[in-house]
């Protein structure tokens, strides 16, 4: 009997995880809906900052032992697969091929990024952004990612922002987008095609585009997330169901054993008076 009793605790465990993984595919399945109508707006915001890099040739000076930055975008929420850890795993690969990553600084967005960084690079790390990814991301929240890049004191020679790229609703790209300081962008070589161009309207600019970038990433991850999550959550579904088949088996086969059992006491007793 105590066996019969943990297989139907067990079994009503997995059924009620199972009602979990339900609701929250489709809770993820609305908010995808949303974060894919919101990324069409935002990816000709992203596509004209990145045009204006490419038309002027903006290229980083080449030095030894550069400074750089990377701003890893995540979130601060779980369960959905990789999303999160492709982008930590791929700046951690980076790292590994510097010759001097001491001056590489490591901007997290999202507690998912800070936990992972905090166990393999912790000095590296420079700022941490949290509350990201419990609502949709709006351009308020890239202003204050952007404020605090520009406010940070650090002075990198280049950078890169980090983030998934949305393909489909099951697959997504680990990307990157540059970032260059305002000297760099002064320094180009066909800035000189742009016209009324002086201190403060590039200033201006470069925080309006960086704003804007991180933007755009923002999107991009939160539609990758979000559809990553719902995959996730129905393949959650799926495996307690086929649990939950293994274990009413089990159950009732244990069942049918010891009623089999009782049955088989009662009749030798009976047989024996």
């Amino acid at each position: 009997m105590p066996n019969l009793k943990i297989i139907g605790l067990r079994l009503k465990s997995v059924k009620n995880i199972q009602k979990i993984t339900q609701s929250m595919k489709m809770v993820s399945a609305a908010k995808y809906a949303r974060a894919e109508r919101d990324l069409k707006a935002a990816r000709p915001l992203g596509n004209a900052a990145q045009a204006f890099y490419n038309q002027a040739e903006v290229v980083p000076e080449e030095k030894e032992a550069p400074k750089e930055l990377y701003v890893a975008m995540t979130s601060d929420r779980g369960l959905a697969g990789a999303v999160h850890t492709s982008i930590c795993k791929q700046i951690r690969a980076e790292l590994a091929t510097k010759a001097n990553p001491d001056n590489v600084k490591i901007l997290c967005v999202g507690d998912k990024s800070r936990a992972f960084f905090q166990r393999w690079n912790r000095d590296q790390i420079l700022l941490v952004g949290s509350e990201i990814g419990r609502l949709p991301p709006q351009f308020g929240d890239a202003s204050k990612v952007a404020n605090a890049i520009l406010s940070s004191g650090y002075e990198f020679d280049s950078g890169k922002i980090l983030y998934n790229k949305y393909n489909s609703v099951v697959s997504y790209t680990t990307s990157t987008i540059p970032i260059f300081s305002q000297d760099t962008v002064n320094n180009a070589t066909k800035i000189s095609v742009y016209d009324s161009l002086d201190a403060d309207v590039v200033q201006s600019y470069m925080e309006y585009s960086l704003a804007s970038l991180i933007y755009y990433a923002m999107k991009e991850g939160a539609c990758s997330e979000q559809s990553s999550r719902m995959t996730a959550m129905d393949n959650s579904s799926k495996n307690a169901g086929e649990m939950i088949d293994k274990l009413t088996i089990t159950f009732n086969r244990t069942r049918q054993a010891v009623i089999t059992g009782e049955l088989i006491e009662i009749i030798s007793g009976a047989a024996a008076l």
